[in-house]
């Protein structure tokens, strides 16, 4: 008897290494094949990285204060990635405004600025379309079993409909600001890419022409069409597949003769925001990171109250929360950002806009202020 229940144990534990193997084979396969995860800098591309003083000598860029990617975290919360529970996707759909080809041909005397969700905003200055970190996908993962779909079914207008576009800034390679099959699809329509720091080689594996791709270290800057692009600092971290911050992460300031505006990227709260504040501020508008956080990872993103602070910080006239809206990436309720951002606000007297996607804001003319949210 207690043979034959040896025997049954040891075939067991033989199928279960068995099944480890074979998951352990089909990931290595799959993450050695799949070109979501991009490709590795040319040797061109290496120097400029190896001489970042950003970069610490050891195969990864650094922040510029100590930032830990994990600040206690509990395995208690790791099955509550899994669920949809306790309000953290809506019950329905977003409200969002349709557009048409149309919206695009008539670009106002001032900058205007479109919400496509998370953290995807397309923007139209000085005659220029603009579009930063163009996430369009449905799931925020290498593979669509691997993460949780877009709240929305579908975009405020398909890929196919956007017009040309000059310029598209990255703001670093997670799989939520930097997706594979968005690239594929909009590389015909762009003239050139801004990304920090060895996110070229992704581009390229992708299929875009290196001549159409310049990459940049923090503070350096590039003019087009009367706008000076900066990529500026920001308290991240980068990494597809296995491997962490071989790729450079950043903010981005857009500033022209008439109108200056800021892109946080993702970041924690951080120094870095007055800074920038002080060197290219005050700022006519800024897309500023609210949600995605929690206590767990704190130095990585922002809690609400400290977004609404860092666009005091970078002396920004009007905000808006962003990093929302789209995804369920964290444990908050969907709701919480916003709500947490616009408490904040109002004790801090900052103004903010907060447009459902698809609606135009239209830079100290059309702030859209109502609460949709409240009735999902």
């Amino acid at each position: 008897m207690i043979k034959t229940l040896l025997k049954i144990l040891k075939k067991m534990l033989y199928g279960i290494l068995g099944i480890i193997l074979l998951i352990v084979i089909v990931g290595a396969i799959f993450m050695n094949t799949s070109p979501q995860f991009g490709g590795k800098p040319s040797e061109e591309s290496l120097v400029r990285i190896e001489n970042s003083p950003n970069y610490n000598g050891e195969g990864a860029f650094k922040n510029a204060e100590l930032t830990l990617a994990t600040t206690g975290m509990k395995l208690s919360s790791f099955p509550k990635f899994f669920t949809n529970g306790d309000n953290k996707v809506p019950s329905e759909e977003l409200p969002q405004n349709k557009l048409t080809k149309d919206y695009f041909e008539n670009e106002p005397n001032q900058p205007r600025i479109t919400w496509f969700g998370h953290s995807a905003m397309f923007i139209e200055m000085e005659g220029t379309n603009i579009f930063i970190d163009p996430m369009l996908g449905d799931v925020p993962a290498p593979h669509p079993l691997l993460g949780n779909p877009r709240f929305n079914k579908e975009l405020p207008i398909s890929i196919e409909n956007l017009p040309e576009i000059d310029l598209v800034l990255i703001s670093h390679d997670h799989y939520d600001h930097l997706d594979y099959g968005s690239i594929q699809q909009l590389k015909n329509k762009v003239k050139q890419f801004y990304v920090p720091l060895g996110i070229k080689a992704h581009l390229t594996e992708w299929g875009v022409p290196s001549e159409k791709i310049k990459e940049f270290d923090w503070w350096e800057k590039s003019s087009i069409n009367g706008i000076e692009f900066v990529s500026t600092p920001a308290r991240h971290f980068s990494g597809r597949g296995f491997t962490r911050n071989n790729t450079l992460w950043c903010s981005w300031v857009l500033k022209s003769e008439n109108n200056s505006i800021f892109f946080s990227g993702d970041s924690g709260y951080g120094k870095h925001f007055k800074k920038i504040g002080e060197k290219y501020g005050p700022f006519d508008f800024a897309m500023m990171e609210c949600g995605q956080y929690n206590e767990q990872w704190a130095h990585i993103h922002m809690m609400p109250e400290e977004t609404v602070q860092a666009s005091v910080d970078v002396q920004a006239k009007t905000m808006m929360p962003i990093h929302w809206g789209a995804f369920k990436l964290a444990l908050h309720e969907w709701t919480d950002p916003i709500v947490r951002a616009s408490n904040k606000a109002k004790e801090l007297n900052v103004k903010m806009a907060t447009p459902i996607i698809g609606e135009a804001i239209i830079v100290e003319e059309k702030y859209p202020s109502s609460k949709w949210w409240t009735s999902k």
